[in-house]
């Protein structure tokens, strides 16, 4: 317990505690429950950054910015769960935009999975503007947008994303679309890093390390921007 006497006070400026300190024996249990809470954390981060639950029926939605064997996946999915149509949402590609036919990454991957197979009345393509923030939010937005000006009614909603990216995608989604539609959530394995043992690699400690502070800002600073500050349909 802390002590303050009278006495030990200098001129009011300074003052001398007690206070306690752990034994060596205290200094082990500190030791193994800080050992025991990383281990805890490294096993159980990725699954819940990853989750997948699925809603069935309705409408696929697809991140566009995945790579081709995530699409692939993706493929299967739409053609496991049956779903009424499929909607690519993302920005622009900011890189070799000059060079590329495509110029935003919901068009590359239209393009790709019609190679795939896909037949281009499946699948709708739904850009958003680039953005310096909040760019999982501003897909959704526009994505709800286009439901309204064509006249679709959506109450069923499965987003299909990569890895320890889908919770944070699946809380802007539900941010964007609002309360009336149920937004699922499937999570494709991710192609760079063993979800096991993610932190092994750097590719994985810098992915799943920055989606989690990410899923916190989203989870309790973000905040709903107003509808003049997003930029016009690209």
């Amino acid at each position: 317990m802390a002590t303050d006497h009278p006495g030990n006070q200098w001129r009011g400026l300074a003052r001398r505690r007690q206070i306690w300190l752990p034994t060596w024996r205290g200094c082990l249990l500190l030791a193994c429950l800080a050992g025991l809470g990383a281990w805890v954390l490294l096993h159980a981060l990725y699954p819940f950054l990853a989750v997948s639950a699925p809603v069935p029926g309705g409408v696929m939605v697809l991140e566009g910015w995945m790579p081709d064997a995530s699409l692939r996946a993706a493929v299967e999915e739409y053609r496991r769960g049956h779903y009424q149509r499929l909607y690519i949402t993302g920005g622009p590609i900011t890189q070799g935009g000059p060079l590329s036919l495509y110029k935003t990454f919901p068009e590359l991957a239209g393009a790709v999975l019609l190679k795939m197979g896909m037949n281009s009345n499946e699948m709708v393509i739904v850009p958003a503007p680039g953005v310096a923030r909040d760019r999982t939010y501003t897909s959704g937005i526009y994505l709800t947008r286009w439901w309204r000006s064509h006249q679709v009614e959506v109450t069923r909603v499965n987003l299909v994303s990569v890895g320890p990216h889908a919770r944070r995608s699946r809380l802007m989604f539900e941010q964007a679309l609002g309360g009336g539609v149920q937004v699922g959530v499937t999570a494709l394995p991710p192609l760079d890093f063993n979800p096991a043992r993610w932190w092994h690699t750097s590719e994985g400690f810098r992915t799943v390390t920055s989606e989690a502070i990410a899923y916190l800002y989203a989870r309790f600073f973000f905040r709903t921007p107003r509808a003049a500050d997003l930029p016009p349909v690209p």
